[in-house]
């Protein structure tokens, strides 16, 4: 049976105008149905699931107690944290950095990652893996139908640097053929989703919006006007809504792109140039779903271990999948990943004789990764 997922007031209350009778199938999440009461009372709830749902209060029918007792599995709310384990979106920035104002330190990031570095206990580690796995099912749907290509590198990078600009226009020029995923952070990341943002601009554009960030060009010196600057830059260069209902805002000309953070990283906030942000607190989860999503390919930008980490995971995927199955790689930095960090000569070992070698490229400019990836492509089908 498929399951069927109501994730909206709007959502549920459209089925039951469909004539919906029975929830048998239906996930129900992070709805508060206390002024639904007499529709739940009129449908069979058993079989439903509610995954962190509100009820009216009370133990009459359409309640919480009313829906148990004629066999609706109820997840309860969980209290005493910072965020909403049952969630079914994922985030925006403004989400995120809501109340900004104030200082980054008063947003719901910053709360959220405080909150996961109290001690180890049942109810939290609970409490976290709820809302990974929820973060989970909501980039499932976001994936759907979408051709990702990732983009990782140093955190470290600053808005000021060249690269910084190499990296935006990767962003700027693999948006017009795939959706731009990232690690989420600062540094190349923040710099190829903000190319993905300015996609409908112009080069000159582009150059005006980096302009604007290289105002604070380090989120170590001061993360709220590091911050600030990026908000500047999505307000300057803003693009109506798809929905205006909607929370998520798509990038220019709807060239949505993806930041896989984690708050295990705390101290590396996540940048608000991605149009939808897939935040995590296990960072192992969040690795593994960021080279399992990007299936048209993964580039890395000069970095660091993080970044080393990461090419070697996403070797290991390759070296033992079969043939259709592999992610085309893409090192850019010739110098970088030869004798600076000298890992190329390890991956072509790896890949010599294997599927993964013939899709495993090392280039020396940012303007051929766009060419090779269309090359691998068409190679897939």
């Amino acid at each position: 049976m498929r399951i069927k997922e109501l994730e909206t007031l709007d959502a549920f209350d459209e089925a039951l105008a469909d004539g919906l009778h029975k929830l048998r199938g239906y996930h129900l999440q992070s709805l508060d149905l206390t002024g639904r009461a007499r529709e739940l009372s009129g449908i069979n709830v058993a079989g439903g699931v509610f995954l962190g749902c509100r009820f009216a209060p009370g133990e009459g029918p359409g309640t919480e107690i009313d829906v148990r007792r004629r066999g609706g599995l109820v997840f309860p709310t969980v209290p005493d944290v910072p965020f909403d384990p049952y969630r079914a979106r994922l985030y925006s920035p403004d989400e995120l950095y809501a109340g900004l104002e104030d200082g980054y330190s008063a947003t719901p990031d910053a709360i959220a990652y405080a909150w996961s570095l109290q001690p180890r206990a049942v109810d939290r580690t609970l409490a976290a893996a709820l809302h990974d796995h929820a973060i989970d099912d909501a980039l499932e749907e976001f994936v759907e139908g979408r051709e990702l290509v990732g983009v990782l590198g140093g955190h470290a990078l600053a808005r000021d640097e060249p690269g910084y600009r190499e990296a935006a226009v990767l962003g700027r020029e693999l948006a017009t053929q795939f959706t731009v995923a990232t690690g989420g952070g600062p540094g190349a990341m923040e710099a190829a989703n903000l190319g993905a943002w300015m996609a409908g601009h112009d080069e000159s554009a582009l150059d005006e919006a980096i302009a604007v960030l290289a105002a604070a060009p380090h989120f170590a010196d001061d993360l709220s006007a590091w911050a600030r600057a990026a908000f500047t830059v999505r307000e300057r260069w803003a693009h109506p809504r798809r929905d205006p209902s909607a929370d998520q805002q798509p990038g220019p000309n709807g060239r949505d792109s993806l930041g896989i953070p984690t708050w295990f990283y705390g101290h590396e906030p996540p940048n608000p140039l991605a149009s939808v942000i897939a935040k995590y607190f296990s960072n192992a989860t969040r690795e593994d779903v960021l080279l399992k999503v990007c299936r048209r390919g993964l580039v890395f930008l000069p970095g660091a271990a993080g970044t080393v980490q990461e090419i070697f995971q996403a070797a290991c995927a390759n070296y033992y999948a079969q043939a259709p199955s592999v992610v085309p790689m893409v090192l850019v930095g010739v110098e970088h990943w030869t004798r600076e960090v000298g890992v190329w000569e390890l991956l072509r070992s790896l890949g010599a004789d294997r599927a993964f070698g013939a899709r495993l490229d090392l280039v020396d400019s940012t303007a051929e990764v766009l060419p090779l990836l269309a090359q691998r492509r068409g190679d897939l089908g």
